[in-house]
């Protein structure tokens, strides 16, 4: 099997090698899961992709499933609680991304009927369109960020090398 060259020769169970096999650049349907992806881009700025990939079940924990409907509800309580919480990455500004964002996409649900129509809508766009849009609407959502999320869902090309055997998986989807 041909593989994208940064993980070209890691072991199976290394998280980049699962990750890259099973979820990068792979569509996400449910909003909850296309919100849980945008908070963990928004954490691995500055952080390593691996940390934030061993921390993931941590972020779901914590964050209730990322269900949207819980997260844009949260209070100071909720918003110490995760400060408190070392499965996750303890950042005032990205926890409290995570909350503004989730009460923006539920405003875009009541307006689009999903988070994902929304996306849907828009696209496609240039990385810079899609830039100017996020930045708009949510917090704490660059360049990289924004342009991290679109790839990792299929919204963006480059998650994959063209002759990597994944890319022709993701593509067909």
């Amino acid at each position: 099997m041909s593989y994208c060259i940064f993980c070209k020769n890691l072991p199976e169970d290394n998280v980049h090698k699962v990750y890259h096999d099973t979820e990068y650049g792979f569509p996400l349907e449910a909003d909850n899961e296309l919100f849980g992806r945008l908070i963990l881009e928004i954490n691995q700025a500055g952080i390593s992709w691996e940390i934030i990939l061993k921390k993931k079940e941590g972020f779901r924990k914590a964050y209730d499933n990322f269900d949207i409907d819980i997260i844009s509800t949260y209070e100071a309580y909720d918003f110490e609680r995760l400060m408190q919480d070392s499965s996750i990455i303890r950042n005032k500004l990205k926890i409290g991304a995570a909350i503004h964002n989730a009460k923006v996409i539920k405003g875009l649900q009541e307006e689009f009927g999903s988070f994902k129509n929304w996306i849907d809508d828009l696209h496609p766009l240039t990385k810079e369109e899609w830039v100017k849009i996020f930045k708009k609407k949510f917090k704490f959502t660059g360049g990289e960020i924004v342009n991290s999320f679109l790839m990792s869902i299929g919204y963006l090309p480059g998650a994959h090398d063209p002759d990597c055997e994944i890319y022709f998986k993701t593509m067909k989807l």
